[in-house]
Order: structure tokens, then sequence, then C-alpha cells
């Protein structure tokens, strides 16, 4: 169960450093380049120390590609944070999870449950709630701005997790460690090109805050499968995106004040709903 709790406080602390940093009018793209960094070697370390030796073309092109796809939907999710509040961006970045089930079922034929069924129109309710969130107290150009960077995080992460489906089922297990490095390297690589080419200004706090996110960014991943090895996923999926969800919206509050509307509490209880049922078997 410890490993849970880690793989719950790493993801929960991913949101509270880009929330910090946005508070400290850092450059989003900069601390994911320090962040995508540190990841990066913490990757080779790791994959050192499993001596794997071989790798396919096929590994190196679609890491280096979902390296792209990383950059812009973690870009997207601080955004989302920035304008939307943590509380709501990290409830969008947990229901992403039916992406993966939704293609699963289209292109690998997987027969949704019921629950699933349940978790899809909680979802849809989800959303309804989210564009009330946001349209209430603001400008009409505003709330449709959020509403959308909400949308894009909700679609940008779940298909980053789609593809670690179509990884599993497509490449040898064996070069599993070579395309983690290759996303985490690429996706530096991308983001200190586009720093270099805007002439972007790197500052002290916000390098120090990408090279701490970097951390639990890796850390989460190996905790999450730290717990799946020794915890059933009928229990470590839906414990693990509520117990996100509910530290990172309370934190968020004590921390900096952050609130939630009528709406917001509706768009948050629905969705934490939509997660259990959508986490759970048939």
């Amino acid at each position: 169960m410890h490993f849970l709790l880690l793989t719950v406080l790493c993801s929960t602390s991913i949101a509270l450093i880009l929330k910090h940093s946005d508070t400290r009018k850092g450059e989003p793209i900069v601390l994911l380049a320090w962040n995508y960094l540190v990841a990066s070697v913490i990757a080779l370390v790791i994959l050192l120390l499993t001596k794997s030796t071989t790798f396919s073309i096929e590994t190196l092109l679609f890491g280096s590609g979902l390296g792209l796809l990383f950059v812009v939907s973690f870009f997207i999710y601080a955004k989302a944070i920035s304008l939307a509040g943590t509380g709501l961006a990290t409830t969008s970045s947990r229901l992403s999870v039916i992406i993966p089930i939704v293609f699963s079922i289209i292109i690998f034929n997987e027969e949704p449950k019921f629950n699933h069924l349940i978790g899809f129109v909680f979802t849809f309710v989800t959303f309804i709630f989210f564009y009330f969130t946001v349209k209430g107290n603001h400008t009409d150009g505003d709330g449709i701005k959020k509403y959308l960077v909400l949308l894009a995080v909700f679609i940008g992460i779940g298909i980053n997790d789609f593809a670690m489906k179509v990884f599993n089922s497509w490449r040898p297990s064996e070069e599993e460690q070579y395309f983690v490095f290759f996303i985490f390297a690429s996706a530096f690589i991308y983001s200190s090109v586009y720093i270099f080419i805007n002439k972007i200004k790197i500052e002290k706090h916000t390098s120090i805050s990408g090279l701490v996110l970097g951390v639990p960014n890796v850390f989460s991943t190996i905790f999450l499968l730290a717990s799946l090895s020794l915890l059933p996923a009928i229990l470590v999926y839906p414990l693990m995106n509520v117990g996100i969800i509910v530290l990172t919206t309370l934190l968020a509050f004590i921390i900096w004040k952050e609130k939630l509307n009528r709406w917001g509490v509706f768009a948050l209880i629905s969705g934490l709903i939509a997660i259990l049922f959508l986490s759970l078997p048939g």
C-alpha cells in the first residue's frame, strides 16, 4: 500500500509544482525542459542498470514521436492549471482514462462492460459541469478558452496513455526501457529547441522547479508499476485517481486558497464517480 501512497504523492506534487511555477510567473516550456532533462537522465540510468542491449528503429521513431506529444500535453496541462485551477485541471487529466478505453474498444475490439458505460455517461456530465464552471464570473471568451484547455488536457493525456497500450501490444517488452528513454530524451530536445528558437529567457527559479519536477514525474510511473505488482488493479486505479484529485484540490485550497464554485464542486464529484466506474473491471 505504501507504493500506492507514494504514487499519489508524486502525481500530486507534479500539479503543485506546476501551480507554484505559475504563481512565480515562470515560463512553462522552460520548466518542462529541465523536467525532461532530469527524467531522461533517470531513465538512462535505469536503462543501463537493466543491461538492455537491443532496440528497433520502430521503437526509436515511436518513442521520439510520442516525446513531442508529451511536451504538448504537459504544456497544455500547465496552462489548464493556470487558467482553470489545479482541481479542475487534475480532474480533467484523470478523466482521460476514458480515451484508452474507447480506442481499445474501437481498435482492439475489446468489449465495454456495463460499468464503463456508466463511466462514459458521468464523463459527459462532468464536461457539462466544466462548461458551467468556467462560464460563471468570466467573459464568454475567457470561459470558452478555459473549457477548451480542459478538453485539450483530457484528449492529450488520454492519447499519450493509449500510445503506451499500443507499444505494449506492438513491441517486445525488452525494448520498454529504451522506449521510456527515447520519450523523455526527445521531449527534452524538442522543448530545448523551442526555447532556443524563440529566445525564451531561462530564469533560475523556473529551472530549479523544473529539476525538482523531473523526479516525481519519473517516480510516479515507477511507483505505479510497483503498486500494480503488489495490489490488484481493481484497487490501485480507483484509489490512485481519486486520491490524486482529492489531495491536489485540498492542498491547492490550503496553499493558494483556490476555490471551486457550485458547478466546480459538481464537476469534481461527477468526475470522481466517472473515474471509479471507468477504473473498475466488469
